[in-house]
């Protein structure tokens, strides 16, 4: 989005809440330490699950302590960069990054294509690396052309990309709540059991009065799971003194790989992502009282994404996976009513003090695979919800059905049925095989050479960063935002009230 006003637009209104900290004021420790720590617990889950999820399917436990420290660890430095803003790297907002959950299933697949080559642990470890950084180049790339190619990257193609990425993910949350791959009781009574107490106590405490019980509903289901499959013999801590006291960070302490067929879904990822951060930034900049029009948000919009890839190809560099702006801190911000960016420095520091103690993501490796799984169905399921949400505000009329129906079909198809492609030259069946990225290319062409008839709108009256945020704000994990900024933050920016 461009304009030619060089006026500031007001800041949009959040409800009848007023902020006690804005922006830029500098809050006492006492408040900014509690503040930081809500913050951490609300998102603690959301950046140490991918790297169990990645660790265990790809038989990677030796290096699961180190792999999640790392992750606290690059999310500390990724939430400073974001709120202090060096240079134009940085929104200078108070945006917690965390490991995104959007890369899973094609990092699994990545892992899996490396791994069927007879790759050892560390192989395969550089070879992810060295792919997610160089495809964070793609999104430091399209963050400085973001408002330039949404034509091409419209909302019916990302809802469609978030979609395939959660009903993919499914299988994976399923088969652990179930076990775990490989556990000769699959199915057994007593994992369906325990998984099922943690999927029903994040329901149960999601439906709760108390915003600060919904925001920490994944993290006291999961300390519950844990705690229970403790107590009935389930978990072992005979190897913890094994765990060394400290974590080093070294940079790609597992060497440099690359692969041009695990290259290409991941890189895919990356050109969807930046429009869910631009999405998240503007509803942290509506919920901290800045402007959501004019330049000061584009650069914020631009400069967000710029440091998200730019944090994702750190996240590599120092064995983590790519990171991505979080949601569930903007309904933290509306619960504590504290949006000062120098929270940030204290969210960071303490993400990169727990990295350092290998000890963390040694105790959460002994989770019971059901444990995880009962927290991960609800986590997919979302992804996929959220999907939804953006292509019902796309607006589900002939020529996006056709789109989301074919691309879904192609995505799911090859998902169900991977022989369909038994007889293709092995790249284009590493390519192709998935769901993502056959999906991706599916939507991505649709969009470009089926004709729209819907009404064009000039680009200074609609902004499309701005109106992704309305379907990210209804997200289980932003439930402590109330139903009155829901309904000014849609009415804001409902397409239905754009200027003609």
């Amino acid at each position: 989005m461009t304009t030619d006003s060089n006026t500031q637009a007001p800041a949009a209104p959040v409800g009848n809440s007023d902020l006690i900290y804005q922006l830029d004021d500098t809050p006492a420790f006492a408040p900014a330490i509690f503040a930081a720590l809500q913050h951490v617990l609300a998102s603690f889950v959301g950046i140490i699950t991918p790297t169990l999820i990645v660790g265990s399917a790809l038989g990677l436990g030796a290096h699961v302590p180190y792999l999640v420290s790392m992750a606290l660890f690059v999310s500390g430095l990724g939430t400073f960069v974001q709120a202090k803003r060096i240079g134009p790297i940085g929104s200078g907002l108070l945006c917690l990054q965390g490991t995104s959950f959007g890369f899973l299933s094609v990092i699994l697949s990545a892992g899996f294509i490396v791994k069927g080559r007879g790759a050892s642990e560390e192989e395969i470890l550089a070879t992810l690396f060295g792919i997610c950084f160089c495809a964070a180049f793609v999104e430091i790339a399209f963050s400085q052309f973001i408002n330039k190619l949404r034509k091409v990257i419209t909302p019916v193609v990302t809802g469609t990309i978030i979609c395939l990425m959660g009903l993919s993910l499914i299988k994976v949350g399923m088969t652990d709540l179930a076990g775990g791959y490989g556990a000769p009781d699959l199915g057994a009574l007593h994992h369906l059991a325990l998984g099922g107490l943690v999927l029903g106590t994040i329901v149960v405490l999601n439906r709760a009065s108390s915003q600060v019980l919904r925001l920490s509903a994944v993290i006291i289901g999961l300390t519950l799971g844990f705690a229970v499959a403790w107590f009935t013999g389930r978990v072992d801590f005979a190897n913890m003194a094994e765990v060394p006291l400290i974590s080093v960070p070294q940079p790609f302490k597992y060497g440099f790989g690359f692969d041009w067929i695990a290259f290409v879904p991941i890189a895919v990822i990356f050109l969807i992502t930046p429009l869910e951060t631009a999405g998240d930034l503007t509803a942290n900049s509506i919920i901290s009282k800045q402007p959501v029009k004019g330049p000061l948000y584009m650069r914020r919009i631009k400069s967000g994404v710029l440091a998200d890839g730019c944090n994702s190809a750190v996240a590599a560099m120092f064995n983590s996976l790519p990171m991505t702006t979080f949601s569930q801190n903007n309904g933290v911000i509306q619960l504590t009513g504290v949006a000062s960016r120098h929270v940030g420095f204290y969210i960071a520091s303490i993400l990169v003090l727990l990295g350092l103690f290998p000890v963390v993501g040694a105790v959460l490796q002994l989770m019971p695979k059901p444990v995880l799984g009962g927290a991960t169905l609800i986590m997919f399921g979302t992804v996929a919800v959220a999907g939804i949400k953006i292509l019902s505000e796309a607006g589900l009329h002939r020529r996006n059905v056709l789109i989301v129906a074919i691309s879904l079909g192609l995505g799911l198809g090859v998902a169900g049925v991977p022989d369909v492609l038994s007889h293709m030259p092995d790249v284009l069946k590493n390519i192709f095989g998935s769901p993502i990225t056959i999906g991706a290319f599916s939507a991505i062409a649709l969009n470009i050479f089926l004709p729209d008839e819907s009404h064009e709108v000039e680009e200074d009256d609609y902004d499309p960063e701005a109106h992704l945020h309305t379907v990210l704000q209804n997200r289980p994990d932003d439930a402590a935002i109330d139903d009155n900024s829901l309904k000014t933050l849609s009415r804001d920016l409902d397409p239905a009230a754009r200027p003609s």
